[in-house]
């Protein structure tokens, strides 16, 4: 069994027991979580698609870190023109582990 969930701008396919990295959920570590925006859900004989999501589902998961992912350098440069900027990045992240889905 798995599910297709939106958050973040993002979409992921997850099923129980699953470790998922999405964009930073305004939750404390070890905190549940209820991931409302379900867009599918398929069983080993059924496949339920939701317009766009499906009404009374959800996907429980549990906080296990908040964290900031590995630095992205952005460099730009014109070459000849002595002109250059360096900047870095750090896009944060939460770490849920999926604990139930229901639908």
């Amino acid at each position: 069994m798995y599910a297709v969930i939106e958050t973040g701008g993002k979409q992921y396919r997850v099923k129980e027991g699953d470790v998922v990295f999405v964009e930073k959920l305004d939750a404390k570590e070890g905190e549940k979580v209820d991931l409302s925006k379900v867009l599918l859900i398929s069983s080993e004989d059924d496949l339920l698609i939701g317009k766009p999501y499906l009404e009374d589902a959800k996907v429980e998961a549990t906080v296990l870190e908040q964290g900031k992912a590995r630095k992205v350098v952005i460099f730009r440069y014109k070459p000849k023109k002595n002109y250059r900027r360096k900047q870095g990045h750090r896009q944060p992240y939460t770490k849920l582990k999926i604990e139930k889905i229901v639908g």
